[in-house]
């Protein structure tokens, strides 16, 4: 019997690039379906009823959400080929430390970036260009958050890269000036199939939230 995979996704969501970057990691087939967020599909909140969000993994008609959870899983059933967590146990740990740091760290600073103003968006700023300072540091001298393998870290923030420009003109900075380490790692990842194959156009990106802002906050 085929496997049946389809993922429940948006085509700017950083955190659903992980799980697409994943399946094509591995080779997996899969049906995308867009998801418009302001009238989510029935099938969306039958599959994620707690969070009602994107991503969901749909494998042979179980789901699996949040987009970490979902990258370990695809690397646990489909274990054959680019192995994305590595197999020693600390380098595994390390591997989740740092990916729920993104998590945990990226999320607020990241949405303000995009929907404030004033005090609260150059608050939001500072706090963003921290956490690019602390990923900075330990991305060091290595080619990847993995070492010399693409791994979980990687596929954990890549998926922002296609923001930074959106980031830079919002808020009127420059992280290819201030982390230009961090801008050598995307390139990097960039020449990986799967990744230039997900990742969004940034100037597309950029337009994107820039109608939101304009039509929401009124800014042009």
């Amino acid at each position: 019997m085929a496997e049946e995979v389809i993922l429940l996704d948006y085509w700017a969501s950083m955190f659903g690039m992980r799980t697409r970057i994943a399946l094509e990691e591995k080779g997996v087939k899969y049906e995308y379906r867009e998801e418009d967020l302001s009238n989510k599909s029935s099938l969306l909140l039958e599959m994620n009823p707690i969070h009602k969000k994107i991503p969901v993994l749909i494998h042979n008609g179980k789901p699996i959400c949040e987009s970490i959870i979902q990258v370990q899983y695809i690397d646990e059933v489909w274990p054959h080929t680019n192995p994305i967590l590595p197999a020693d146990p600390f380098q595994r740990a390390q591997a989740r430390f740092w990916s729920d740091y993104i998590d945990k760290k990226t999320g607020g600073p990241c949405k303000a970036l995009q929907r404030e103003t004033g005090e609260k968006q150059e608050a939001a700023k500072m706090e963003f260009i921290e956490v690019l300072k602390t990923l900075d540091s330990e991305l060091g001298d290595k080619s990847f958050f993995g070492g010399n393998e693409f791994r979980l870290v990687d596929i954990a923030f890549i998926g922002f890269y296609s923001w930074f420009r959106t980031y830079e003109v919002v808020g009127n900075f420059s992280i290819v000036a201030e982390f230009p380490k961090l801008i050598a790692w995307a390139e990097r990842c960039l020449k990986r199939e799967s990744v230039a194959k997900v990742l969004p156009d940034s100037d597309k990106v950029l337009k994107s939230v820039s109608d939101y802002r304009k039509k929401i906050l009124g800014i042009n």
